[in-house]
């Protein structure tokens, strides 16, 4: 195969997005949840990976986080990993990683990136469905199901566990 081949290949490939972000919690087990200016709805604190610029996922939810509440959170273990099909878009591929538990210390020290949020809040579990899109909500949640089991990764399609 020739270079030009290749990159023929390449260029014929069907494209993904990836996004990362990070499960950070509270003391009683509340979830940070941020709400961008930019659309409808809560998020949790991460962004897309910039893989032209060779960032890993981990790399993409630890930068995210730094740039969006303006904390550097230590990463623990990749809790979560879902397919969520395109709708007018690519699909994506979204990552969750641990972002442990914050002290009463850092939860003070939280400064929203203002150019895309408007504010933060902490959610119970049983209130993360009220405020974050469905895919989104059972990717947090089974993030935290993970967290608990100890089981390591799950892996979702739009939040779910595939069939």
């Amino acid at each position: 195969m020739t270079t030009s081949d290749y990159t023929a290949y390449i260029a014929s490939l069907p494209r993904i997005l990836a996004g990362a972000a990070a499960l950070c919690r509270d003391a009683e087990g509340r979830v940070l949840l941020v709400e961008p200016n930019y659309r409808e709805g809560w998020a949790l604190p991460g962004g897309t990976i910039e893989s032209d610029r060779g960032e890993t996922p981990r790399q993409a939810a630890r930068r995210e986080t730094l740039e969006e509440i303006g904390l550097e959170v230590e990463l623990g273990a990749l809790l979560a990993v879902d397919w969520v099909p395109g709708e007018g878009r690519p699909p994506i591929a979204a990552y969750v990683y641990d972002g442990g538990v914050l002290s009463d210390e850092q939860l003070q020290a939280i400064c929203l990136q203002e150019e895309e949020l408007d504010s933060w809040r902490l959610a119970a579990r049983e209130e993360v469905a009220d405020f974050l899109p469905v895919g989104l909500a059972g990717r947090v949640l089974a993030a935290l199901d993970a967290l608990a089991a100890g089981t390591g990764p799950v892996e979702l399609e739009n939040g779910l566990p595939p069939v």
